[in-house]
């Protein structure tokens, strides 16, 4: 079974490339479902038909649904949510404050990649396609995973068994509701989920996501550091989908401007994430909605490929420590050390070998250093980051410390 994902900054169409390619996929006879995590939900919109939390069968072999929020929330967030209410009520805050207070901001969204789990376990379908949140959601939503696994090995063990111990104390001190194995069961099953979802995500033979962007500035910026920080955490993104280019047939004088720009948009894009595929589809001339029209972008988005394909294979960027250093990996395949130029500009690390050029958006841990030294290790770019050397420290006598 594939698993896509497609992101972009809200407002570039991910929703419509999302449901294209869902229909090209069952169009070339794949069982495909594609299921939407955005809160907005525009997915109905797409194929302009009533969609709901259950599956429906839109065309054959094609089934769409939109997750109910709520209802994910309820499965695995209540009993967690019953202590935390029933803490804030001991503290003095009201029955209704504590009941919203409880909901953690964009946690029915992190439910909503529970189902990705059921369905590939399921193994019903050929292809899942999840048309994703706005890029900072997904980011959240994709990290959890490795940030709550940290926790659950570390200080959970820790914090159960000490509310194990102090437990008889308190209940005879205090009325201060203490978390029992209940509570602790439903944190560890919502472990147990995210961390399948997670190793389904990252798995290369698996998953892919797919950005979309548009050619404008601001859009290419926020792809780019999403690119970055989904490499980190191990996702592979196979291709990058531009869309709205305005076609060569306009030739209005009124678009001769907009076109050149795009262009030089284009350009940044190809620059900042090839090797990755860049797919582009055309700005039509009305709104891509119902299967025949989203058929026709599926065509144009992707040609003469299959959308089930691995469109790019490729070793995500790595960071680790290395002393009091930290290492930046990425592989360049059939690239030399010769012509290597490597310079950072701001948040940004500028990379060339040859015809080669990336631009990479630094997570913030390398933003705060300096580029040190750059080497190939076999197919690896490997590029060190460190603080600049301070001014040494003098005694009285002027020595050094």
């Amino acid at each position: 079974m594939r698993v896509l994902l497609f992101t972009g900054k809200g407002g570039v169409g991910k929703t419509t490339v999302a449901a294209a390619t869902a229909v090209r996929a069952a169009r070339a006879g794949h069982r495909t479902l594609v299921m939407s995590t955005d809160p907005a939900h525009s997915l109905a919109d797409s194929f302009d038909i009533e969609l709901g939390p259950e599956a429906r069968e839109v065309i054959p072999l094609l089934w769409a649904e939109q997750i109910d929020a709520q209802s994910r929330l309820e499965e695995n967030w209540r009993e967690i949510q019953e202590y935390f209410i029933s803490l804030m009520n001991w503290a003095g805050v009201d029955a209704i404050q504590a009941e919203e207070l409880s909901v953690i901001p964009g946690i029915d969204e992190i439910f909503a990649l529970i189902d990705v789990k059921r369905y590939v376990e399921a193994g019903r379908h050929d292809l899942l396609v999840v048309d994703c949140a706005p890029t900072a959601e997904t980011l959240r939503l994709l990290s959890l995973p490795e940030v709550m696994n940290w926790y659950i090995e570390r200080i959970f063990p820790v914090s159960r068994g000490v509310v194990k111990t102090v437990r008889p104390i308190l209940s005879r001190v205090t009325s201060l509701p203490i978390a029992d194995d209940r509570v602790f069961g439903a944190v560890e099953r919502l472990h147990r989920n995210l961390d399948a979802v997670r190793r389904i995500l990252t798995d290369e033979e698996v998953s892919s996501v797919r950005l979309v962007v548009n050619p404008e500035k601001m859009v290419i910026s926020e792809a780019r550091r999403t690119y970055t920080y989904l490499s980190l955490f191990g996702y592979r993104v196979d291709t990058v989908v531009v869309n709205r280019i305005i076609p060569d047939d306009v030739t209005d004088p009124y678009f001769g401007k907009w076109k050149d720009i795009q262009a030089e948009h284009l350009a940044t894009v190809h620059e900042s994430f090839e090797p990755v595929p860049i797919l582009t589809a055309r700005l039509f001339d009305r709104e891509m909605v119902g299967v025949e029209l989203l058929e026709e972008m599926g065509g144009e988005v992707y040609g003469e490929l299959d959308v089930m394909d691995i469109l790019h294979r490729d070793q995500p960027i790595r960071i680790r420590r290395r002393g009091s250093s930290y290492v930046l990996s990425l592989r360049l395949p059939f690239a030399g050390k010769e012509d290597l130029d490597v310079h950072r500009r701001g948040e940004e690390l500028y990379i060339k070998v040859g015809n080669y050029k990336r631009n990479l958006v630094l997570p913030q841990t390398l933003q705060r250093l300096s580029v040190r030294e750059a080497s190939f290790e076999g197919d690896q770019l490997e590029v060190r980051f460190a603080r600049e050397p301070g001014p040494a420290r003098t005694g009285a006598a002027g020595e050094r410390k």
